[in-house]
């Protein structure tokens, strides 16, 4: 289901009254590019600097996602922006995080963000999985050959799994931050670092390129050549239905790359 992008003056009163509790009274709003899966993706800028909000209808079918950020994210927070508050009122769920001035990664061969991102999977896949709602290796069941295959996903890592380059913000002092958490997964903490592998080889790598530099992610190091084979073919059946599904060349684009890869690995 799509989601109509709206603006902060769209909101209900009640829902903006509701935000203005926490950040004083709001002076600008500037909608975002990102935040594809939001109703409302702005930052606001009140006396006291900005914040980043993003939200949904609360009926809307997608509405569950913005709890489970909610509950993600004070267990991410060395990898991601700070959570502030979240609220819902007016018909409305929204979440507002510190505002980080950044730009989206490049994943293009050459860059240098291909060493902040991998520094910041690292730094994920030492993060326990907290006990909360999350996704499980029983969303790959659909793609696998055997249920018993789905055991070589298991894991205890909490993963991010949605690594769009959009998804990930660089701010200027160096870092990676991981935003948008709406897939969060328990499982084998490689599986982010071959996630990654995907949106690289969509950005130019090749598949062979794209695993040297998931290669400097320690976790990487925990899947045997079968497992990644496996999870290959999962990616490229998986990126094919999203592309059959989804109208316009960006979908098309991933799962070719999810494709090439799995040439590559069989």
């Amino acid at each position: 289901m799509g989601v109509q992008r709206r603006q902060w003056s769209d909101l209900p009163d009640e829902a903006r009254a509701a935000v203005e509790a926490y950040t004083g009274p709001v002076l600008k709003a500037v909608p975002t590019g990102g935040g594809l899966n939001s109703g409302l993706a702005s930052v606001l800028h009140d006396a006291d600097g900005a914040v980043f909000v993003k939200g949904l209808p609360a009926d809307h079918a997608q509405a569950w996602t913005q709890g489970r950020e909610a509950a993600i994210a004070p267990h991410v927070a060395d990898v991601a922006p700070r959570m502030l508050w979240h609220v819902r009122a007016g018909d409305w769920d929204l979440i507002g995080y510190e505002h980080i001035d950044g730009r989206h990664a490049d994943y293009t061969p050459g860059s240098p963000d291909m060493s902040r991102v991998a520094e910041a999977l690292a730094l994920l896949g030492k993060t326990p999985c907290p006990d909360v709602p999350v996704k499980t290796v029983h969303r790959w069941q659909d793609y696998v050959d055997r249920p018993e295959d789905l055991n070589r996903l298991d894991g205890v890592a909490l993963l991010h799994t949605d690594l769009n380059p959009t998804n990930i913000l660089v701010p200027g002092d160096g870092r990676a931050l991981l935003v948008d958490w709406a897939w969060p997964t328990r499982a084998a903490a490689w599986i982010d670092p071959a996630c990654w592998v995907v949106w690289l080889v969509a950005a130019g790598h090749t598949p062979a390129e794209a695993e040297r530099q998931a290669a400097a992610i320690p976790s990487w190091s925990q899947a045997d050549a079968v497992a990644l084979d496996m999870f290959a073919r999962v990616q490229a059946r998986l990126w094919a239905e999203i592309a059959d599904d989804t109208p316009g060349r960006w979908a098309e684009g991933v799962a070719e790359a999810a494709a090439q890869w799995e040439k590559h690995r069989t």
